[in-house]
């Protein structure tokens, strides 16, 4: 069973994506900021991590920032804020893929069996 991590501030969207991935047959595990992400992130080695750009204490492209010292881990961004820059910044971090809020379980799980292949 292959572990997502779910980076998100909304417990909202947190709750749909577990829901989602649960049915989807993947182990989910959450944080709610980016500090705590990061702290996940090493503690939890998950397989891929779905992350979201605008959230407290550390925002998702610190996170990342962060994170890529010391892992390749394949990461989903998943914003409401598509903005040019902060695409291109996440790119330039290497993610798999930026998918923009609001958005459909059933793409994420297909981008998902995608990259986890």
């Amino acid at each position: 069973m292959k572990t997502v991590l779910v980076i998100d501030d909304d417990p909202i969207i947190v709750r749909i994506l577990t829901v989602a991935l649960e049915v989807e047959g993947y182990f989910v595990i959450s944080a709610s900021n980016g500090e705590d992400g990061l702290q996940a992130a090493v503690e939890e080695d998950p397989d891929i991590i779905i992350l979201d750009i605008m959230m407290p204490l550390m925002d998702g492209l610190k996170m990342l920032e962060e994170l890529r010292k010391t892992s390749d881990v394949p990461v989903i961004v998943m914003s409401a804020d598509g903005s040019h820059d902060k695409v291109e910044r996440a790119r330039e971090l290497g993610i798999e893929c930026f998918l923009n809020k609001p958005f459909d379980p059933e793409v994420l799980a297909e981008v998902l069996d995608v990259i986890l292949i």
